[in-house]
């Protein structure tokens, strides 16, 4: 029998035993000895006092927190979610940090892109600090979800001593956390201003790696430019960073504006020079391989003028060298190889009105790489201030991202199936964005947002329409957005996801996960009812899918059973009985359903106190083992 674990991955207990499998002898009953570890590493040891680092206080504890399991869980919400059962999207209203922690198990490695707007620390961003001891309780005091102290819900001002510092130690166990759960290849998008983004920068070279360091995009999002300071400041930065980092992991995006001019049988394209342009660089002195003859039919024109290349000499073909500038003989952009032979047909050639022969490339794409500065006018400022005002008829957000630079990003970074998870989720700009190219590109992008349920200001805009926090407006955003996304575009819509499941952080359903250990005699009492007043069993099986590992889209089904509720959850995958008089004869109902649904994987979850006795817990046991359950299957809470 196993017992289901109450905390979130430990993630240093996964470094561990990764290094292990990496250096076995540098291990010795269980601990690294670290003289062993520098000798295997060799040369790799920097054993200098003086070396680069970046170094800030309290960033060894704050390492240490995001190394730390939670013991909370996501509470399913359905009264505030939307196609509760097909959608695949979530959103979770919950302090990041515990939020980041609780996903580690079900979406280690599964998110293909990550995109934030953290707070730019600007001195009126909204920052609270994490605490060490019970962050959950900590979250619930200074959202109003509790009563007591707590800590105040706060700016981070320039007077604070630690200015830089709380926004750092804010940031970096986050990172370290978000990039567990980015995929093999997986992107992460940082938009960012002046006030840190080099503080950002370096923090991500240490968490992502330097050598995953993608670009840093400037956007222009004020073409006027701000009215005050030196200079009138008019862009931002996108921040960018891959797991690791390949050549061909990101798209190319549509050149706008731009068509095909030329059709052929394999399709349409434009033609460009096969001739490196820069002759001053690459000529036949340096790059002798690159220069060799084509030759070229001038009797034998296609439909488009173009005259048909050839490697080999053949009876009335004419000898075509790329051409000489400035006394340099220049030299094609391919060699004389596999590629040339291979793409004849993409190569055709054409007498000029200057009486010379050029050799063109088909070019059969409308894309390009992405550019490091963004000058188009809807990626500004204000695009997203009227997308939020068209949506709610008010300013009920202040500085949103605009859509279409969020889509932009998706272009870029995403397939037409990936996930995507934003923590700061705001107004929920990347939940839309999704939307809108999933719409426009019938692609099945699913997306993650959380945000912490940040009051709105007292007077402001949204309060008077009665949003009390911004998760609030979020969700409306999302609810609204879909109709319309969808209303626009009509049948081409039709299967187009804009549900989304929302959870809600707060501690454990189970009183054991939430231990009193000063008070053994209530502790006691309470085991025979191991769920918290005011939990319910669904409460309890979506935690129970967070600490296996489990999706919280998958599909679950209720069941009675002998007067019981069984969950069948992934197609039989799970079978979950939370009930309070388990006997015998609700196991072979659980074998029956375990034939009917013909699951090859099957694992059978049980609350420990439900049991109608011992003797009933050794038989189910051993009955479903006798059917073929595995006995680490059989779990209980």
């Amino acid at each position: 029998m196993k017992n289901i674990s109450g905390e979130s991955l430990n993630i240093t207990e996964e470094n561990i035993k990764a290094m292990q499998k990496l250096f076995p002898e540098a291990f010795e009953e269980g601990k690294i000895d670290f003289d062993v570890l520098k000798q295997l590493l060799g040369d790799f040891v920097d054993d200098e006092e003086e070396r680069y680092s970046f170094k800030w206080n309290q960033k060894g504890k704050y390492l240490r927190l995001s190394q730390t399991p939670s013991l909370g869980t996501l509470r399913p919400c359905k009264e505030e979610s939307k196609n509760w059962d097909t959608t695949e999207n979530l959103y979770i209203e919950g302090d990041n940090l515990e939020v980041l922690k609780l996903l580690q198990k079900s979406y280690y490695g599964k998110v293909k892109m990550i995109y934030i707007d953290p707070p730019y620390n600007t001195g009126s961003d909204f920052i609270y600090p994490d605490d060490f001891r019970d962050n959950i309780e900590n979250y619930k005091r200074v959202t109003g979800q509790v009563d007591g102290e707590g800590h105040k819900i706060d700016t981070n001002t320039e007077s604070n001593g630690r200015f830089h510092t709380d926004w750092l130690n804010m940031m970096y166990p986050r990172l370290r956390l978000a990039r567990n759960l980015l995929s093999d290849d997986g992107v992460i998008f940082i938009s960012i201003d002046d006030n840190e983004q080099e503080n950002l920068k370096k923090i991500c070279d240490e968490v992502f790696g330097a050598d995953n360091f993608v670009a840093n995009i400037s956007i222009v999002v004020k073409t006027e430019g701000r009215r005050y300071g030196g200079f009138a400041k008019t862009h931002e930065y996108a921040l960018i960073y891959a797991k690791n980092l390949k050549e061909d992991m990101f798209n190319e995006i549509e050149i706008k504006g731009k068509n095909f001019k030329y059709v052929d049988e394999f399709g349409g394209f434009n033609v460009q020079e096969l001739r490196n342009q820069n002759a001053r660089a690459f000529n036949s002195l340096n790059r002798p391989n690159l220069r060799y003859p084509f030759y070229v039919d001038l009797n034998d024109k296609d439909e488009n003028g173009f005259c048909k290349v050839y490697l080999e000499d053949k009876a009335n073909l004419i000898e075509v060298y790329p051409i000489t500038v400035n006394g340099f003989e220049s030299v094609w952009r391919w060699g004389r190889n596999e590629k040339a032979k291979d793409q004849l047909y993409n190569l055709v050639g054409r007498k000029g009105n200057d009486g010379i022969i050029r050799i063109y490339q088909k070019m059969r794409k409308l894309t390009e790489k992405p550019k490091t500065v963004l000058i188009d006018k809807e990626y500004i400022s204000i695009k997203g201030t009227k997308e939020i005002q068209e949506i709610f008829e008010n300013s009920a957000f202040d500085f949103p991202k605009p859509v279409n630079i969020i889509k932009l990003f998706l272009s870029i970074g995403t397939k037409d199936n990936s996930l995507i998870l934003d923590f700061f989720s705001g107004s929920a700009t990347t939940a839309h964005a999704v939307m809108q190219l999933n719409a426009e590109d019938n692609g099945n992008r699913k997306f993650i947002m959380v945000q912490l349920p940040e009051p709105t200001a007292e007077n402001s805009e949204a309060a008077k329409a009665g949003y009390k926090n911004i998760c609030e407006i979020g969700k409306e955003r999302i609810r609204r957005a879909g109709e319309k996304i969808k209303a626009e575009a009509g049948e081409k819509a039709a299967n187009l996801d804009i549900g989304f499941k929302v959870f809600k952080l707060d501690t454990s359903n189970l009183k054991k996960w939430n231990p009193e250990p000063e008070n053994l005699t209530l502790a006691l009492q309470e085991s025979v009812n191991n769920f918290l007043p005011g939990r319910t069993r669904l409460d309890v099986v979506y935690e129970i899918l967070l600490k296996l590992g489990l999706p919280l889209t998958l599909s679950i089904e209720e069941k009675e059973v002998n007067g019981e509720t069984v969950y069948i959850i992934g197609g039989g995958a799970l079978i979950i009985c939370l009930g309070e008089n388990i006997t015998l004869p609700i196991a072979e109902e659980i074998v029956k359903l375990h034939k009917e649904y013909d699951s090859e994987l099957w694992k059978v979850v049980f609350q420990d106190a439900g049991f109608a006795s011992d003797m009933d817990k050794t038989n189910i046991k051993e009955t479903l083992k006798s059917y073929g359950l595995d006995e680490d299957a059989f779990v209980c809470l």
